[in-house]
């Protein structure tokens, strides 16, 4: 993949504005918009903020920010794009709007890229002329730390754009992966919330209490997650014992389809996490900070963009 592509960035809230980090700190050029003129207005202190963390000097912050050019509209920001990034709030009308708007004004060899956690992408891209060169890019929160994303093929994708974004993704230090079928939750949320759902289930059912899940996660399976994954541990144990114990452990599992009754009852009487200081768990402002700041700095370790510390 070539450097001094265009890329344009629509959205510059927490995922556009690290989509848009990373894509000029690979050495791409980016246009960033927003509907928003507060948002406008501070990405690039923000952008600035993120690249600290991470350990740049002022002058590697400087020579990013340089690439990185704010439109006050989509029309601007898309006109000379090789490739554009949507990533605006997780409403399907919004994104389809936006998508008619970039198409009407985007090249016609633009690859047209859809950021979502969950959404179908084909419904997503179902309004435009020109299908085969849209598709789902899901990038995890915070996208400048976490190096998956998720490439989704939607029936009418071209081999030729997923192909083309793949290179792009990892020209750009990422780590893509293909996701051939476009279904909820692609392939990362369908295995993290196949988690969570036996983790509420633990806690509704009595089993234990929510800090006992965490902790049991973290002090145990989750260590190795990250140089192990679920279907390498179950060849390094055996496909036999594997089938051993889903033969005892899968039909107790917790299996509704809904939602567990338990996490709609915390919603209804506003108990929504941190933000409001009670979800599973009782938290304080100070005690939410200590833990999103945790999870940056183990991020970043993890990344060996700085030294590991004890």
């Amino acid at each position: 993949m070539t450097k001094n592509l265009q890329i344009a960035v629509i959205g510059a809230g927490l995922m556009g504005h690290g989509i848009a980090l990373t894509l000029a700190r690979a050495g791409q050029y980016v246009t960033l918009t927003d509907p928003q003129a507060a948002a406008r207005a501070s990405v690039s202190g923000r952008i600035g903020d993120s690249l600290r963390l991470m350990g740049e000097t002022e002058g590697s912050i400087a020579k990013v920010l340089k690439r990185i050019e704010i439109c006050d509209t989509i029309p601007g920001a898309v006109r000379n794009a090789d490739f554009v990034f949507e990533a605006a709030p997780e409403k399907m009308a919004l994104k389809q709007a936006i998508f008619a708007e970039i198409e009407a004004h985007a090249p016609a060899e633009a690859i047209l890229a859809s950021n979502t956690s969950v959404m179908p992408i084909t419904e997503i891209m179902s309004g435009l002329q020109t299908k085969a060169r849209a598709l789902g890019t899901h990038w995890w929160n915070p996208p400048h730390l976490i190096p998956l994303v998720e490439v989704i093929r939607t029936a009418d994708t071209s081999e030729d754009t997923l192909t083309r974004m793949m290179e792009l993704l990892a020209d750009a230090g990422k780590t893509p992966v293909r996701v051939e079928k476009d279904v909820p939750g692609f392939i990362g949320n369908r295995l993290q919330h196949a988690l969570w759902r036996e983790a509420v289930s633990l806690v509704e059912r009595g089993i234990c209490d929510a800090e006992s899940v965490d902790t049991v996660v973290k002090s145990c399976f989750g260590r190795r997650l990250a140089v192990l994954g679920p279907l390498e541990n179950a060849d390094l144990v055996g496909t036999d014992l594997t089938l051993d114990i889903h033969n005892t452990v899968l039909a107790d599992l917790e299996h509704r389809p809904g939602p567990s009754p338990y996490l709609q009852q915390l919603v209804a009487e506003g108990k929504l996490g941190m933000k409001t200081g009670e979800g599973f768990r009782h938290w304080t402002p100070q005690q939410a900070q200590d833990v999103r700041e945790n999870v940056a700095r183990h991020l970043i370790r993890l990344e060996g963009i700085l030294p590991g510390k004890d």
